[in-house]
């Protein structure tokens, strides 16, 4: 790993990197646009786009980068260095955790690349006290087996089979009780 590699282990998550880059626009529109073209630059395999963003700072209007981390990212306001991070400006790009798909990975920067910071999303702050009902209180049932499609248009062609003959059976009973 070079000193410019950022190591991604296939545990990671809730986490959000955030890079500058220093870029002509139609090369940032091509990293964006082009199927694997950013996970290429990065020399890595694979990369889930959809959890990839790439920006410009001027497009966050009244946002601001860090209204973009907060709000878009999840990020934590008390986080944030907003006065750092309003003097940023240029394209931008932000890259989720769940990007690598669960994957490890060496991330190489090239010289256009350059790390800003890596956030942690806010994570979730609950409780709950245990449920104290009869119906928690008894071990789990196990559920009865579903049937198949398959095994269920089977079982249904043996019953109307099964019908049929029985009904045929009665006609023919009938037919014979009449003529003899």
């Amino acid at each position: 790993m070079t000193k410019d590699a950022i190591h991604i282990s296939a545990e990671e998550h809730g986490r959000v990197r955030l890079f500058a880059l220093d870029m002509r626009p139609e090369q940032i529109a091509f990293l964006r646009d082009e199927p694997g073209a950013l996970a290429q630059l990065l020399q890595i395999n694979t990369l889930d786009m959809a959890q990839v963003d790439v920006f410009h700072t001027k497009d966050l209007e009244g946002l601001g980068l860090a209204g973009y981390l907060s709000e878009g990212c999840g990020i934590a306001r008390s986080d944030l260095d907003t006065a750092r991070l309003n003097t940023l400006s240029g394209a931008m790009m932000a890259i989720r955790s769940r990007a690598f798909e669960g994957q490890a990975c060496d991330l190489t920067l090239s010289p256009c690349i350059t790390l800003v910071e890596t956030f942690s999303e806010e994570t979730a702050k609950w409780s709950a006290r245990a449920m104290e009902t009869p119906a928690a209180a008894k071990p789990h049932m196990p559920q009865p087996k579903k049937t198949t499609p398959r095994q269920a248009r089977a079982e249904a062609r043996r019953i109307g089979a099964t019908l049929f003959g029985f009904v045929m059976a009665l006609i023919a009973l009938g037919l014979f009780s009449l003529l003899f």
